[in-house]
């Protein structure tokens, strides 16, 4: 068994890459701390969730590469990496994350803008004289 275990989230339009090692539980993003580039609670915890559902808090260190998208988007793509990497060191977790919906990609996405209107659904304002 390997000491290092990799995962890929994406949302939106963020990336984020994610090594897991064993360790103390440090979780560093962008050569950051969580507490420091994640600032709201809310998003701290979504990172967290994985290892809380899994109860394997403290056990592994996190360090993330995240780029693109809002602050939120990152820390939701960042829950699917660490659950995806979580899958590989412990097969036996996928049914744990799979139920709390941590494996599942949020296909939502930015609707284009179509030419002839003023964006994704809005058209411009329509007067008949």
């Amino acid at each position: 068994m390997a000491d290092l275990f990799l995962g890929t989230g994406r949302r939106k339009t963020s990336i984020a890459t994610v090594t897991v090692v064993s360790g103390t539980g440090k979780i560093t993003v962008n050569d950051k701390d969580m507490a420091e580039y994640f600032y709201t609670n809310a998003m701290q915890c979504e990172v967290q969730l994985p290892f809380q559902l899994t109860s394997t808090e403290g056990k592994f260190d996190v360090n993330a590469d995240v780029k693109g998208g809002g602050t939120y988007a990152q820390a939701d793509a960042m829950k699917l990496a660490i659950s995806r990497a979580l899958i590989q060191i412990d097969l036996n977790l996928r049914p744990t994350l799979s139920k709390a919906s941590c494996l599942r990609r949020d296909p939502r996405e930015k609707e284009r803008k179509k030419y002839g209107q003023r964006g994704a659904r809005a058209k411009f304002q329509f007067s008949k004289r």
